[in-house]
């Protein structure tokens, strides 16, 4: 898909924008986040067992799975909103497995949740603006910012007055998304992108993330929609039952039988 025509990345927003990442082998992506042997759940309840993962500088991963397979708790677990239990979650080869959300925010790590989470009662330009409040930057630097969302979704601009508890789940995702972004990321988090969207608003969302990777912005995203994922990313998980079952370069396991079986249903054949 096409990259959404004049959208750019806010300022500071990208690989550059928190210093160097780790050491990488000449011409390979320094390494930005690494998980090794994560185990993280709820109350008694342990979801996730023995999680590795790792994403490099530029990446654009999709992580797939059945609902109920853990993919949720992996995004909450590395933003600190789930505690670990055993394990490590490494952010430029430094340990954030005992971080609280606000430090792995202002550390580079941007987590736009599941049901977007917005303040409902708040304009679409206050809620963006609420993503920006651990940078502390002059007006004019966050009135740019702004501009630069605006520039990405042209709909929220027009909506920037409205309640975005009072807009279509399309633009709450935009917004979502634009606020995410406010914080100036290394990565990117989306957890389930197109979740109750249309075709159409989905591919706008599609094209829109393409752009912001392209620009620089490393992305983890989860989405229901195996087939989208696996063809707009470049690298995937697959999870089930807390476990990372296979993983590697997305167009290899668009063509892995056993993923297509599991995952496309009656495509698995054509």
């Amino acid at each position: 898909m096409s990259a959404a025509p004049g959208s750019t990345l806010p300022a500071g927003t990208g690989s550059a924008s928190r210093g160097s990442a780790g050491t990488a082998a000449a011409g390979e992506p320094a390494e930005l986040l690494r998980i090794e042997g994560l185990q993280s759940g709820y109350g008694e309840v342990t979801v996730l067992w023995g999680v590795d993962l790792s994403i490099r500088e530029g990446d654009l991963t999709a992580l797939i799975g059945s609902n109920g397979a853990g993919k949720s708790t992996l995004m909450r677990t590395i933003s600190g909103l789930v505690k670990t239990r055993a394990g490590r979650i490494l952010w430029r080869g430094a340990p954030i497995e005992r971080s609280d959300p606000a430090q792995v925010l202002a550390g580079g790590v941007a987590h736009v949740p599941e049901g977007r989470r917005l303040f409902g009662a708040m304009s679409v330009e206050d809620n963006l603006i609420m993503g920006a409040y651990l940078r502390r930057v002059p007006r004019a630097e966050l009135a740019r910012d702004i501009d630069r969302v605006y520039t990405l979704f042209p709909r929220l601009a027009e909506r920037r007055t409205q309640a975005a508890g009072t807009m279509s789940g399309g633009e709450q995702q935009m917004c979502a998304i634009g606020r995410g972004l406010m914080s100036a990321p290394t990565l990117l988090m989306i957890d389930e992108l197109s979740l109750g969207l249309s075709p159409l608003l989905v591919e706008q969302l599609v094209e829109a993330l393409l752009a912001l990777n392209r620009a620089g912005l490393t992305i983890l995203v989860v989405e229901q929609d195996v087939m989208t994922a696996l063809e707009v990313s470049r690298t995937a998980y697959v999870m089930d039952t807390g476990r990372i079952v296979r993983s590697g370069a997305s167009r290899e396991l668009l063509d892995d039988p056993a993923v297509r079986r599991a995952y496309l249903g009656a495509l698995a054949d054509d």
